[in-house]
């Protein structure tokens, strides 16, 4: 759906921003005296924009803080963290050596860890132990009565951070009653910049997170659900092929092959007079794909990138995933188009597809502005699976 901008890259992310108020992730007068300052397809003004109404927001949050108004606190600081994740996202260039981009980066992670002490359920940081180093995670809890609950097990994507979950997935599951434990793997977030990029075989990344989970008080080990979001559709499928410790698995939204998109690009570049530059060019969404892509991968080249997802697939995998499984689709899918049908139809678990509609406000990608409707029937769905 077309959201305050004709740019189809900037309207998604407006849309993605602005949803995240349904938990105070954001206020909709905010978005929309941002959104109005930016011309379309302007990244830097975009940039720009988001940065100063963020850091205005903290603001009022830093304010509060200080005069002991707890709420107001972190209702600010909340919306401040989503708005610098916000500021950061185009900036893409070459990030790692970008000093603005570092900054928004640990606003977001700051504003975020000075809102947990303040929100209404327990939730602690905690470190993970992979391979010679940590990954960095949140516990959010239901309350602190040390009761095992079913947990879910969170990650996100091709661009997400770990303080983004808290409204993506948290604070719906908390209200069921469900545990969450999420977290950024290589290629996301802090282990992102500190050089972790994105690998295939997820598998074994999940694995150290479940080890964790198990030594938890608060997680029911028999129900432990998987959820991966966005490009964490593959991450998450390929996961619960090998660890078998998952009761249930859900796939939001579900991928086959993340090489065709990227090859996809790839094609229309070759296609085009002026190559791949000329596509990026008058392209905000293929050139965010080609400059994320070379970071998050570790690549150089876009050639390299698209090359690098050729490992990225379901392909002679899919039925060796063995719980119940919840794929999600969306009719407007902008990345993923009939992928979710095709790892849907290759599984041969129990499973059950969901088809999010245009004309139920839910046919985004990842069905962002429907963050009420995606909860409901996936919660519903995990309650009748693991017997809640």
């Amino acid at each position: 759906m077309k959201f305050l901008f004709d740019d189809e890259s900037f309207s998604f992310e407006a849309l993605r921003a602005a949803g995240y108020a349904a938990y105070a992730g954001a206020d909709l007068g905010e978005v929309l005296v941002t959104c109005r300052q930016i011309p379309e397809a302007d990244e830097k003004a975009w940039s720009t924009q988001w940065a100063e109404t963020a850091a205005r927001i903290e603001g009022i949050g830093r304010d509060a803080l200080a005069g002991g108004h707890r709420v107001s606190a972190r209702e600010a600081l909340l919306r401040a963290s989503n708005y610098y994740r916000v500021a950061d996202f185009y900036r893409r260039d070459d990030p790692a050596h970008d000093p603005e981009s570092t900054r928004l980066s640990k606003a977001a992670q700051q504003t975020f860890a000075d809102a947990v002490p303040l929100l209404d359920t327990p939730a602690r940081a905690l470190t993970i132990p992979y391979e010679d180093t940590t990954l960095p995670a949140y516990l959010f809890l239901v309350d602190d009565s040390g009761t095992p609950r079913p947990t879910v097990v969170f990650h996100g994507g091709f661009d997400s951070i770990v303080e983004e979950s808290y409204f993506a997935i948290a604070v719906g599951a908390l209200r069921r009653g469900y545990n969450v434990l999420a977290f950024d793997g290589p290629g996301q977030g802090t282990p992102l910049r500190q050089g972790l990029y994105f690998r295939p075989d997820w598998e074994a990344v999940v694995t150290p997170v479940i080890d964790l989970a198990l030594t938890l008080p608060e997680v029911d080990n028999d129900k432990i659900a998987l959820i991966g979001m966005s490009m964490g559709g593959y991450l998450a499928a390929r996961a619960a092929a090998f660890e078998h410790r998952i009761a249930a698995c859900v796939l939001y939204d579900g991928i086959y092959d993340l090489h065709e998109p990227f090859s996809a690009v790839a094609a229309q570049g070759s296609s085009t007079p002026g190559g791949l530059d000329a596509v990026t060019a008058g392209n905000t969404g293929a050139s965010w794909v080609a400059r994320n892509g070379k970071w998050t991968f570790g690549k150089s080249t876009f050639d390299e990138v698209v090359e690098a997802t050729k490992g990225y697939t379901m392909a002679g995998i899919a039925d060796r995933v063995t719980c119940p499984t919840l794929v999600l689709d969306a009719e407007n899918d902008q990345f993923f188009a009939d992928q979710p049908e095709r790892v849907f139809d290759a599984l041969t678990c129990e499973k059950k597809l969901i088809l999010f509609r245009e004309d139920e406000g839910a046919g985004e990608h990842c069905h962002e502005g429907a963050l009420f409707l995606f909860h409901q029937r996936t919660f519903d769905w995990l309650d009748t699976i693991l017997a809640i």
